[in-house]
């Protein structure tokens, strides 16, 4: 079972470093921070595969983390035309599958906390680092919506990364202790892009644009 796990943790973590390289290259190529329907559509796909991971690896700061961020995403393809595009039946699995979790979770709470929450192998305090990383992390997205709903377009503003920096060190930190290499390889690889990101927009005198 841990193999399988792995290899889907690993494929996510793929798409969300995907996500950053071609960002990254799109706003060195504009000197400008962008926004690119191309990002969000692998934050979305990376998620709904990274939440699988955490429910195989029975760590709630991981499904802390996509279940915050998820519907973010899709506002943000939905801003940029794209969920439209999808047919009703791939809206309807995309958009239920985090709510029917949710249910099961309810269904089980006391075998969640038990699984989750009371995890033997995830000391508390460990447990509460990682939590921290992943409130941080995805609260970027928070932020970026935030800032992105008063504009009416989307954008990822200055404030974004700096919260990326911060939230992939500590989560960094966590699968460090934890000894998880899919936590540890897929946040080290936006280091850099996370911090020429902020370099851009600080160089920029204009606010970032999104690119359709």
């Amino acid at each position: 079972m841990m193999i399988y796990a792995y290899v889907i943790g690993f494929l996510s973590q793929a798409l969300f470093s995907a996500r950053i390289l071609f960002q990254w290259i799109l706003s060195e190529k504009a000197q400008k921070v962008l926004s690119p329907v191309i990002f969000w559509i692998l934050s979305l796909a990376g998620s709904y595969l990274m939440f699988i991971y955490g429910w195989m690896r029975d760590d709630f700061s991981i499904l802390l983390g996509q279940m915050i961020s998820y519907y973010i995403y899709i506002w943000n393809l939905y801003e940029q035309g794209v969920w439209k595009r999808i047919n009703i039946l791939g809206q309807g699995l995309l958009f239920l599958t985090p709510l029917v979790a949710v249910a099961f979770v309810c269904n089980h709470a006391g075998e969640f906390m038990a699984t989750f929450l009371k995890n033997d192998k995830i000391p508390l305090r460990l447990l509460l680092l990682g939590s921290l990383g992943q409130v941080i992390f995805t609260f970027r997205f928070v932020y970026q919506f935030i800032y992105s709903a008063r504009r009416k377009e989307s954008l990822l503003p200055v404030g974004f990364w700096v919260m990326s920096l911060l939230g992939s060190l500590l989560i960094v930190i966590y699968g460090v202790i934890r000894r998880d290499p899919v936590l540890v390889l897929g946040q080290s690889v936006g280091f850099v892009a996370y911090f020429r990101n902020i370099v851009l927009e600080r160089r920029s005198p204009h606010q970032p644009i999104s690119e359709e």
